[in-house]
């Protein structure tokens, strides 16, 4: 299974087969991050610490903050590195794309209390703020430098601070590419 996440996470930065996933290796910090989060919950123990050293090697030298216990779907694509962190309790569905700036956090009180669920083909765009025990749905984009803090509907776009939906169809038409 783990294989099969790394492959579809490659193909997400456009590379494809065993070569491809070595090349994306080599080229896309945001993979490097992401196959040593998905490795590091797997394999011997031995493996699993390596993998883990790994994974908080480039977590650092990146710039994405999070855990590797993170729920994370097919097709995760990092565009741009540096002042990511992503709660380790949040869900993140296949085919995202998450850029930089982006915060995915958790609420620690409240009636919104806990981290975010997001759903599939959800473009989280620059410096924009997801938190609380919040639902985002499935094809949905998030605008610049937006803070939600309130359940999105599928189909939508969210726009602005205060935030605001806008129904669309096509939401991530033309941003989200090479879907697994």
């Amino acid at each position: 299974m783990k294989s099969s996440l790394t492959s579809s996470d490659a193909y997400r930065y456009g590379f494809q087969g065993f070569k491809g996933k070595i090349k994306c290796y080599l080229l896309c910090h945001g993979f490097k991050v992401t196959y040593f989060m998905r490795m590091a919950k797997n394999g011997s123990l031995f493996l699993r610490w390596f993998y883990r050293l790994m994974f908080m090697r480039n977590m650092v030298k990146f710039g994405v903050a999070t855990h590797w216990s993170l729920t994370v779907g097919k097709g995760l694509y990092i565009g741009h590195f540096g002042g990511i962190v992503i709660n380790p309790n949040a869900k993140i569905g296949d085919n995202c794309n998450i850029n930089q700036g982006v915060t995915i956090g958790a609420e620690n009180r409240g009636a919104r209390k806990g981290a975010p669920t997001i759903g599939n083909r959800v473009w989280i765009d620059a410096n924009s703020v997801v938190v609380g025990n919040i639902t985002i749905g499935d094809n949905v984009l998030i605008a610049p430098l937006t803070l939600v803090n309130f359940d999105v509907p599928s189909n939508s776009m969210v726009i602005g601070n205060p935030a605001k939906i806008i129904p669309n169809e096509h939401a991530t038409e033309g941003y989200i590419n090479r879907c697994v």
